[in-house]
Parts: C-alpha cells; sequence; structure tokens
C-alpha cells in the first residue's frame, strides 16, 4: 500500500546556543492538507524549531527535511510560504509589488499575485503602499506573499494577531480551502484556544523537548480537571482552604478555581458563601492542559491507539528566552 510523503519531517533535532540547550531530541511529521499547532511557553524551542525547517539554521545533530529536500537549499526553500509577526516591509512598496516580487522570487510570473491579491480581498488596496497599510492589512499582506507560489507548507508566525473576529474567520476559511488543496500548516501561537478549533494535532513543545502531539481532543480528554468561575466574598486564604484546590486565580472580581472534584469543592463554597453569584463549571480546555504540562505535570498525549507522530525524550533541560 502506497504511503503519503510526509511534507516537513524532522528527526532527533538538537541544537544549542552556547551552554543553552534549545531542542533536546525534537523528532516532528506534518503531512499533506494537516495543520499543526506549535505551543510551548516562551523559550521552549518553537522558534528553533520553526528556523531549522524553513532553512534559516542549519541543525547541529538530526536532519529536517521539506518533501524529501533539505530546506537549506533554495531549490526546497520555493516549496515554503512562511508569514513571521515580525518581518518588516520597505514602505515606499505598493501591496502589488509585494505580492508580485514574491512570485517571481519563487520562480512564478508576477501576474500569479492577481488571483492571490483577489482571494485574501487585497485587490483595491494593490496599489496602496505599505506604510499607508493598517496592522491587519500587513497581516493580510504577509499571507498572500506566503501563497502565491503555491507552497508545499506553509509556516505561520502567531497569523491572527491585529485581526477582529471576522477576519480572523475569514483568514481560516482561506487555509480550509488551501489544505483541501494539500497544502500543510505549521503554526505558533498563543493563542491557543483558537489552535484548538482549527488544528489537526498540537505538538507542545518545552525546554526543548516534546511533551504531548495529538489532537486537540486527545490532549484535553487526559486532563481531568474542572474550571469553577465564580463571584465570592471568600478571602484568598478561604479560597486555599476549599478541598480539591489545583489552581487559583482573579480577574474582573471573578475567582476562578481548578479542581478535580467540583463537587467537594461547590459543597464546602456553598456552605461558607451562600451568596455566591455568576457560578460556573466547565470542563478544562486546551490552555489548562497546555499549562498543565508546561508547570511540570504529567505528560498528555494521544491515547494508546493513536500513533505517535513526534517522540521527545524524558527530563527537563534548561533553556534560555532565545529558543
Amino acid at each position: 500500500m502506497a504511503t503519503t510523503q510526509a511534507v516537513l519531517t524532522a528527526e532527533g533535532l538538537r541544537y544549542r546556543y552556547g551552554e543553552t540547550v534549545a531542542l533536546a531530541g525534537v523528532d516532528l511529521r506534518v503531512d499533506p492538507g494537516e495543520c499543526v499547532a506549535l505551543l510551548g511557553p516562551n523559550g521552549a524551542g518553537k522558534s528553533t524549531l520553526v528556523a531549522l525547517a524553513v532553512g534559516l539554521l542549519a541543525p547541529q545533530q538530526g536532519t529536517v527535511r521539506i518533501l524529501g529536500g533539505d530546506p537549506l537549499r533554495a531549490t526546497t526553500r520555493r516549496r515554503l510560504g512562511v508569514a513571521q509577526q515580525t518581518l518588516g516591509f520597505p514602505n515606499t512598496l505598493t501591496v502589488g509589488e509585494l505580492v508580485s516580487g514574491a512570485a517571481v522570487r519563487g520562480g512564478l510570473r508576477a501576474t500569479a499575485a492577481v488571483p492571490v491579491l483577489e482571494e485574501l480581498g487585497l485587490t483595491d488596496l494593490a496599489r496602496r503602499r505599505v506604510a499607508k497599510l493598517s496592522g491587519g492589512q500587513k497581516q493580510r499582506v504577509q499571507l498572500a506573499m506566503a501563497l502565491v507560489t503555491e507552497p508545499a507548507l506553509l509556516v505561520l508566525d502567531e497569523p491572527t494577531v491585529g485581526l477582529d473576529t471576522q477576519a480572523r474567520r475569514h483568514f481560516w476559511e482561506i487555509l480550509a480551502r488551501r489544505r483541501a488543496q494539500g497544502t500543510a500548516v505549521l503554526v505558533t501561537t498563543h493563542l491557543i484556544e483558537e489552535s484548538a478549533a482549527v488544528a489537526d494535532r498540537v505538538v507542545v513543545l518545552d525546554h526543548g523537548r516534546v511533551l504531548a502531539d495529538g489532537s486537540p481532543q486527545e490532549l484535553v480528554s487526559r486532563l481531568p480537571d474542572r474550571t469553577v468561575t465564580v463571584r465570592t466574598t471568600l478571602d484568598q486564604d478561604g479560597l486555599e482552604r476549599l478541598p480539591g484546590v489545583l489552581r487559583l486565580g482573579r480577574e474582573h472580581g471573578l475567582v476562578t478555581i481548578q479542581t478535580r472534584s467540583p463537587e467537594d469543592l461547590l459543597r464546602v463554597l456553598l456552605d461558607r458563601d451562600p451568596q455566591v453569584s455568576e457560578l460556573r463549571v466547565r470542563d478544562a480546555g486546551l490552555e489548562e492542559a497546555v499549562v498543565a504540562l508546561t508547570d511540570g505535570g504529567e505528560a498528555v498525549g494521544p491515547s494508546p491507539s493513536a500513533p505517535s507522530r513526534a517522540r521527545g525524550t524524558s527530563g527537563r533541560t534548561h533553556e534560555g528566552s532565545t529558543a
């Protein structure tokens, strides 16, 4: 039976900045049409892994391939589309010049920009200079530049920052159409719950190691925590004395409590403060699962029947913020 060739494969990637370990043996696979969200705290190794995948860095140990080719080679990098949050634009160029220039650098005619500008809703802005664009418009220009060469792998860094709700929805609709045509997507973001809505798989990195690799539903289902949200007159000491409290937080006067025994906690809470209001209990979300992992909790991964596509080694290695 024929096996689909992976778009991105990384095996045994290790990388150091001096004495600081950025990656400590990372494996990763992204298949055609798949969207993989790369999550983890600052300094987890996400930026280093992405830099290796797009050919900005050379592996010190291990291998990374795009459709079997080395991303350090220009011919392989033409199979990539990259939209980085920190990418700057020459203010003297227009939107049309930027996107058509990206097409030419990818080996296509400048006219390849026309349908992509239309797809991204940028046709009316084609003659506008970059200096006069809003932040959200610049985000769309970056995506147009990344998509114009019909990449096999699209790498996105915080792609929806600066976009309103409608623009974010349109953004993911565009990517859904591209994914249906076989484009693979690797996205790094701090919008964890958005990742849960759009990603097929979530890979959690911390201290240069893969802590989890599975669907958002798999990661969440293996975390039994519940979150209680309530407005109460109990002080911090009183809250900490409630049974089964794992974590506490306060925001806009509301208290959030993570617990694995909400029934016991609520029984005592209502006894000590019968005047509680705005009480709500919800299952753990992806954000709680990621926090539990990166705070040193037990590994949360695919169910035993699910194939593991990324395997890190056990243990924790100090990593600086440069990674």
